[in-house]
């Protein structure tokens, strides 16, 4: 955060005030220039006189608007930080007003020192006391680093956004504006796209429990959500099937064919994909999905659920059919499924059979609760069992030994 530090026995008001005027009318000569520079400084006494702490802030920012390509990086941060400082004045109940004005003029021209300006929203949010003021800065900024297109510069900070949550203590309607923020901020970098997913998940979970006037607002997002879930290689797991913003596509005119296409990624096979493919080619191009890496993906996934079978034991026949590939491209497909971290499984290749021990849950339901309770139950049992065992083999060679005694 920078701190003004007075050089002169000038005001830093003031002084920013008789400069940025001075800059301004500097074309115009020193006959019209000097009295305009008097009345703005008066005008900026005026306000400091009568505690006028908005007024003062809009004045200086209008004067600050017209010198903003004359002055270097360095005046013009200084310029800032002294009308961000104005916020700070005790007595100002316009701490919030002041903020989205000062916000207002730094995001107006994007692309002009994207980064200047960031870092100038930034010592604002630093000064402010109210959350909400903090947030909307913090908003104005995420926006600006979108279309300035310095994004980079606000990455660091979504490693804070719970604490951030917690000190904003925002509504429903500015979290969903918030989540999908992030998630755009997060879109620009491709290295990111499960972090972009998972705001866009935070973003659809908030619609949860509202109304179908409040939910049909999540419709676009939630197809969007279910095409970026598709389309990235290695996401495999998801809870969208049970989120009421993407459950509502079902019974859509419009969107119900990507509510089917999720179900299939989420709940069947290759097959039931190709089908699908068939009949909607032109759909999944207008999504901007490609074919050959959806059927990659499918081939993954029916892999992997065919490791979900009870038995964990997996005939090559089973793999080659399934992923409607050939013999020898069977063990590859294995090896692509273990390198993904889907499965842990061991190839027998004298009897083409591949023993599965662990693989990937595509959905956690219901389903998925209820098989590990019984899993659970099992183990439990067996365990029991276990100790039973052994504390009675325990108690009899404590018989034998002590008979042994008693013989001696």
């Amino acid at each position: 955060m920078t701190t003004i530090v007075p050089t002169s026995e000038e005001d830093p008001v003031l002084a920013v005030v008789r400069y940025v005027s001075e800059q301004a009318w500097a074309d115009a000569g020193p006959e019209v220039a000097e009295p305009e520079v008097k009345r703005l400084c008066d005008e900026a006494e005026q306000c400091m006189a009568g505690a006028r702490w908005f007024d003062l802030v809009s004045l200086m920012l209008t004067s600050a608007d017209v010198i903003l390509s004359k002055v270097s990086d360095k005046d013009l941060e200084c310029i800032f930080t002294v009308i961000c400082n104005v916020v700070t004045k005790s007595e100002s109940p316009d701490e919030g007003q002041m903020a989205k004005l000062i916000c207002g003029k730094v995001t107006q021209q994007p692309s002009d020192k994207p980064a200047l300006r960031l870092k100038i929203l930034f010592n604002l949010y630093n000064l402010l006391e109210d959350p909400y003021s903090r947030f909307s800065v913090y908003l104005s900024a995420l926006n600006l680093a979108i279309n300035g297109k310095v994004t980079e510069h606000v990455l660091p900070s979504f490693k804070q956004i719970e604490c951030f949550l917690k000190e904003w203590n925002i509504g429903v309607s500015d979290q969903r504006q918030l989540f999908l923020t992030i998630s755009n901020v997060l879109k620009e970098h491709k290295s990111l796209a499960k972090e972009s997913f998972k705001f866009l998940t935070k973003y659809l979970a908030t619609f949860s429990g509202e109304d179908a006037h409040v939910l049909s607002e999540a419709k676009e997002e939630a197809v969007h959500t279910i095409v970026e879930f598709v389309k990235t290689p290695d996401m495999f797991q998801c809870d969208l099937l049970d989120m009421p913003a993407v459950a509502q596509l079902e019974k859509d005119a419009k969107h119900a064919l990507a509510y089917q296409l999720l179900k299939i990624f989420l709940t069947q096979r290759l097959d039931a994909y190709l089908e699908f493919q068939a009949a909607n080619s032109t759909l999944l191009k207008s999504y901007g999905l490609v074919h050959e890496d959806c059927i990659t993906k499918m081939r993954l996934i029916s892999l992997v659920d065919l490791g979900s079978d009870e038995s964990g034991r997996i005939p090559y026949s089973l793999i080659r059919d399934t992923l409607q590939i050939n013999d020898d491209e069977v063990e590859p497909w294995v090896v692509k499924a273990i390198t993904a971290k889907l499965m842990d499984c061991k190839m027998d290749q004298m009897n083409e059979v591949v023993i599965v021990t662990r693989s990937t849950q595509r959905v956690f339901g219901k389903e998925q609760w209820h098989t590990l309770k019984t899993k659970l139950a099992s183990w439990r049992g067996n365990i029991a069992n276990v100790i039973s065992t052994v504390q009675a083999n325990r108690s009899a060679e404590d018989g034998a030994q002590a008979a042994q005694g008693m013989v001696r």
